[in-house]
C-alpha cells in the first residue's frame, strides 16, 4: 500500500511538472495583429451567441467563419516563405475583416445585434484595419 502511494505521488509529480512545461510559440501568435484579430474572433462568437437559434446555418455561422478566417489566414501567411505569398495572405484576411463587418451591418439591420455590441465591433475593426494595413503595407515594401 505504501508503495503504491509513492508510485502515484511520483506520477502526480510528473504530471504536474509536464503541465509547467510551456508549449511552443508559433511565429504567426508573437503578431499584434493576429492576436487582435484571435481577441475579435472571441467577441464575435460572443456576440453571435445571443443570435436566434433560426439562424445558427445562417448568419451565425457567417459571422463566426468571416472572424476565424482573418486570424487563421494570418497565421497560414505567416508560414509562407515569399514575402509576395505572405502578403496575398494578409489581403485574404483584410477580405474576410470585411466580409465580417458587412454582416454585423446587416445583423444590426436584421435586429439580432444590439447597437452597443455593433459599436464595440466596429471599433475593434477599424484598429484591426489598421493593423492590417500597416502588417500589407510592411510585407509589400519588401517585395518591390
Amino acid at each position: 500500500m505504501v508503495e503504491q502511494r509513492k508510485r502515484i505521488e511520483r506520477l502526480r509529480r510528473r504530471a504536474d511538472t509536464a503541465d509547467m512545461k510551456t508549449p511552443r510559440q508559433y511565429p504567426f501568435e508573437k503578431l499584434r495583429v493576429w492576436q487582435a484579430a484571435r481577441e475579435l474572433a472571441k467577441t464575435v462568437y460572443t456576440a453571435t451567441a445571443k443570435f436566434p437559434r433560426s439562424e445558427v446555418y445562417g448568419m451565425t455561422s457567417q459571422c463566426n467563419r468571416a472572424a476565424i478566417s482573418i486570424a487563421a489566414n494570418l497565421a497560414e501567411g505567416t508560414s509562407r516563405q515569399s514575402r509576395k505569398d505572405q502578403a496575398h495572405f494578409s489581403e485574404i484576411a483584410y477580405g474576410s475583416l470585411m466580409e465580417l463587418s458587412c454582416l454585423l451591418v446587416l445583423s444590426s439591420d436584421l435586429g439580432m445585434l444590439s447597437a452597443d455590441s455593433e459599436q464595440r465591433l466596429r471599433s475593434s475593426i477599424e484598429q484591426l484595419s489598421r493593423q492590417l494595413n500597416a502588417l500589407h503595407r510592411s510585407q509589400r515594401s519588401r517585395i518591390d
